[in-house]
């Protein structure tokens, strides 16, 4: 009898966590609805303008039909837009809303870090990301049907614009070679290339022949091709888009075609690699001058994207940040922590030893990389927001906001910065007719956020900010409210709650605490 009352018991409690996790699941996201009324909020609307509220924003099914004013701040709403019988509303009083961010540097995870696409995905959706571009990584296959789930809402992610890695392998020899690769790629369909590096023949033919298929392009000018080909010769072939800042530098060189390596150099050592890469700014073309100028005046008449991923290399001029920020306890898995740490095989994790001299070597690179992204902006050039998360301590979503706020720091007004994340994504995409900004025909991606972003950027990041309220009592604010992507609506503090569940079992069933490298 006593058996069969543990078995019974047992028996419920499956089927109890079996309801309340499918129950659970149901609860993250709501719609898409045949009429969707956001009531009352304050409007950022991406394009650079200044917030405006009171609005009303009606969605169907997924697309934005209406945005009217209904008053002014503090004063009763009038003329609000009418609910239909079947209709859905959200009072957002006293909320903002802005466009779905864009991450144009989205690797969607990876076997090395044990990161798999369901905690990546919830990530990112959890801080308003609802478009990445993912620059290779998975296979092409892969991506393509992760893409296609996404767009029918039967996974939670973001739109996925995918991309194919060029110039790893050794089955592209010729410029012939190229071309036929290049339409190859397109007829399986990736939305388009991430160049690493080639002998500049082939790079020449397979940029141009991606462009002249309408496909768009990214380029890491990894330093192994960079001394042939930087990059103007990209810019001056038809690339969309550089990813980091690696071989721009190479092209503000006025005394020499090659960076200064040191004797005992080996790219393989990426003590090596990313030490010296911090001493590169410093070789360049001094800030405002001609050579600086004419390169910079050059890529902008050619239509070039910066995408400067500043985040993922931040460790390198303070580790410690990095290494301790709030967020790693509850939100990073035991894999990931472990991918981090310092290794001679692991992709990034170049910490050998590493120490003072290299990070004000990288601090002084920083303030020579921001003067020219900020002045490129300012001079009419698209600068998006692109994160690289999964490595160097960067974990997605978290990293992407540090982004933002290092945009501001590199000089970009509030409202620029969130420009940069949302419509200049959207523009580097070619898909600005569909997202990117808050606008009557445009997609329903949009975030919904209980604290002004413009005031604070920290209040994006899921963990919020920290505030002292008028009781003089240490109070958390911000977060995500709502994440809305195809006119689905989900709870994005549910979504972050499901990885902190998804890292406590993993680290309960590796008994895993994080320790100090080297500290007993």
């Amino acid at each position: 009898m006593k058996m069969d009352f543990i078995k019974k018991l047992q028996c419920l409690i499956f089927l109890t966590l079996q309801f309340c996790f499918i129950y659970g699941q149901e609860n993250l996201s709501q719609g898409p609805y045949e009429q969707l009324i956001l009531r009352n909020t304050t409007l950022i609307n991406g394009n650079g303008a200044p917030p405006i509220g009171p609005v009303d924003i009606e969605i169907r099914n997924n697309v934005i039909t209406k945005i009217k004013t209904v008053g002014y701040p503090g004063v009763e709403k009038r003329n609000s837009l009418k609910l239909d019988k079947n209709g859905h509303e959200l009072n957002l009083d006293g909320m903002y809303v802005l466009p779905g961010f864009v991450d144009m540097h989205g690797h969607i995870g990876g076997k090395s870090q044990g990161a798999e696409p369901d905690y990546v995905f919830k990530l990112w959706m959890a801080h308003g990301i609802t478009t990445i571009r993912e620059p290779s990584g998975r296979s092409l296959n892969f991506n393509l049907d992760l893409k296609k789930k996404s767009e029918n809402n039967s996974i939670i992610a973001p739109r996925i614009f995918t991309y194919t890695g060029f110039g790893r392998g050794s089955e592209i020899n010729t410029p012939e070679d190229a071309v036929n690769w290049v339409r190859d790629n397109a007829k399986k369909g990736a939305d388009g290339i991430k160049f690493f590096g080639s002998p500049p023949e082939i790079l020449d033919a397979a940029i141009k022949e991606n462009k002249r298929l309408g496909l768009r392009s990214a380029f890491h000018h990894a330093q192994m091709s960079v001394a042939r080909w930087n990059v103007l010769n990209s810019a001056r072939a038809g690339l969309t888009t550089m990813e980091h800042w690696y071989g721009l530098p190479e092209a503000l060189f006025n005394d020499k075609t090659i960076q200064n390596y040191p004797p005992n150099y080996n790219y393989q050592n990426e003590q090596h690699r990313f030490e010296e890469a911090g001493k590169l700014w410093s070789q360049s073309a001094e800030p405002f001058s001609e050579h600086w100028n004419n390169v910079m005046n050059e890529l902008i008449s050619l239509d070039f994207t910066i995408d400067p991923t500043f985040n993922i290399y931040e460790a390198s001029r303070d580790l410690h940040r990095a290494r301790r920020a709030e967020w790693h306890e509850d939100y990073t898995l035991p894999s990931l922590w472990k991918f981090y740490e310092p290794s001679k095989i692991s992709h990034g994790s170049y910490w050998h030893y590493w120490g003072t001299e290299q990070e004000v070597q990288w601090k002084n690179n920083y303030r020579l990389w921001m003067t020219f992204v900020n002045e490129y902006k300012n001079r009419g050039g698209r600068v998006t927001t692109g994160s690289d998360s999964g490595y160097i301590y960067q974990l997605y979503g978290f990293a992407y906001i540090r982004e933002l706020e290092l945009l501001r720091e590199a000089g970009f007004h509030p409202l620029e910065v969130i420009r940069s994340a949302t419509l200049n994504g959207a523009e580097a995409l070619g898909y600005d007719h569909k997202i990117g900004s808050i606008e009557v025909g445009k997609l329903a991606d949009i975030i919904v956020i209980e604290e002004n972003p413009l005031e604070n950027l920290k209040v994006l990041y899921g963990t919020g900010a920290i505030k002292l309220n008028e009781k003089n009592e240490v109070v958390r604010v911000g977060g995500v409210k709502y994440t809305i992507k195809n006119g689905v609506i989900y709870d994005s503090k549910l979504l972050l709650k499901e990885v902190k569940d998804m890292v406590s079992i993993k680290k309960e069933e590796e008994n895993f605490v994080i320790k100090q490298p080297g500290i007993k």
